[in-house]
């Protein structure tokens, strides 16, 4: 309970105009003061992944959802920062990391899909990606099931689309 306490405190600082909602560029400013140095257009995403009311901003019950999503991530990042005892705290993760984090998260990509989505969001192209790299990464990854399971209704891990529900879908996921 406590912890919901700190949320809405942090919320409410955040909406500074006490509309009840916050927007993308004032959730971009508040995460970049964690030091987690999003793009608008992935911090966008993630109010699309959670805007459950569909009126593009985020809401505290909206944000308590995105909340949890980002815990979530950032603990499976940690964990997998600090496995090898000798690198803790060296602030990335090697793809093969991502790729375990991936699993640990519930995602299960074939090789050229994660190498693909890997090289997307690994700014330095050195294969060492970090915690607002694997956040993006992820955002993108869920964003992109839940637009598949949509289409995915008779729960079989295939789709047939035509090019416009195509067009549909990438637009969706873009960051």
């Amino acid at each position: 309970m406590e912890n919901a306490v700190v949320l809405r405190e942090w919320f409410d600082r955040v909406d500074a105009g006490r509309t009840g909602n916050i927007t993308a560029p004032q959730l971009q400013s508040a995460l970049a003061v964690g030091n987690l140095d999003f793009p608008l257009s992935v911090v966008q995403q993630m109010i699309r992944m959670y805007d459950f009311d569909g009126n593009g901003t985020m809401s505290f019950e909206e944000f308590l959802a995105l909340n949890k999503f980002l815990q979530k991530v950032q603990s499976v990042f940690s964990t997998q920062e600090s496995f090898l005892i000798n690198f803790r705290g060296r602030g990335f993760l090697s793809l093969e990391e991502v790729y375990e984090a991936l699993i640990k998260l519930g995602f299960s990509l074939d090789s050229p899909a994660f190498y693909t989505v890997c090289e997307s969001f690994d700014k330095s192209k050195k294969g060492m990606v970090h915690l607002d790299e694997f956040i993006s990464l992820c955002i993108f990854v869920q964003s992109a099931r839940n637009l598949f399971n949509s289409f995915d209704t008779s729960k079989q891990g295939r789709v047939t689309l035509d090019f416009n529900q195509f067009v549909y879908c990438t637009a969706n996921c873009r960051i």
